[in-house]
């Protein structure tokens, strides 16, 4: 039995990715990276996107430079891009999407850069080793999903000092998913105070950045920042795993801000 079991693994060979050293994952064709907005396609008269978009993540711009599109409202769903007949807007296929501030979300025609998620505090404390304990406080288990996905053989997590814990008692911080229901606020509370001082919040998805389309309902708080201060904030819906290790990776300066 043990010989058959190391013949199998020996023939199957290495299957944890090597990053960020290695290539990166191979994205799927439909994955949709950070917008960008070409102003100069864009017309002043037109609305039609900011019409089209179901979770209200689109605006005209204050500046006059066309639309404002906010990722952390953002569910990538590309209703944009078929009502723009125009051509103004696109997304990308950059996985770094997360960001340590809030407002660096928001993309506009004049700045599509990669939001910057390092924070040097963050580095110094939990820089080796971070245990996060996940709580989903009213998701859909989308996002949920992709971040247990890190687990897995193929991403490795714990390689890079990053485990999830059973209890918020041993962690160093947490990891949220979902729009923070009311009847998971005060959950969400107890479980925040129960982990020692120093530590962090990271948002992960839309509906935890923001509320995604669900952030006018009566029954949620509208994102986990209304309950909790958040230290990174995680986009997509659900995010791709690759971004959600990024944004982790960058936080604690294991990355740079501009590239692996």
């Amino acid at each position: 039995m043990m010989n058959s079991v190391l013949r199998t693994r020996i023939s199957q060979g290495h299957r944890t990715m090597r990053y960020p050293a290695g290539p990166l994952p191979d994205l799927p064709e439909r994955f949709a990276g950070r917008p960008r907005i070409d102003a100069g396609k864009c017309r002043s008269d037109c609305s039609k996107c900011v019409a089209a978009c179901p979770a209200e993540a689109i605006s005209r711009g204050a500046s006059g430079n066309g639309p404002e599109l906010d990722t952390g409202r953002c569910i990538f769903c590309g209703s944009c891009l078929k009502a723009c007949e125009y051509g103004a807007m696109e997304f990308g296929r950059s996985h770094q999407l997360a960001s340590a501030k809030r407002d660096d979300l928001v993309v506009t025609a004049a700045d599509s850069n990669v939001p910057s998620a390092f924070k040097e505090n963050v580095r110094r404390l939990f820089g080796r080793s971070l245990k996060l304990r996940q709580v989903s406080a009213g998701g859909c288990n989308a996002c949920e999903a992709d971040t247990n996905v890190l687990n897995t053989l193929a991403w490795d997590l714990g390689r890079f000092g990053i485990q999830f814990v059973a209890s918020p008692r041993h962690a160093d911080g947490l990891l949220i998913t979902g729009p923070v229901s009311v009847n998971m606020e005060l959950a969400l509370r107890k479980t925040y105070e129960a982990v020692a001082e120093p530590k962090i919040v990271i948002a992960v998805g839309a509906c935890a950045i923001s509320g995604g389309i669900f952030r006018t309902h009566a029954e949620t708080r509208g994102g986990a920042d209304s309950v909790v201060p958040v230290d990174l904030y995680v986009p997509g819906c659900p995010p791709h795993p690759l971004t959600i290790l990024d944004g982790l990776l960058r936080l604690l300066g294991r990355l740079s801000d501009t590239g692996v």
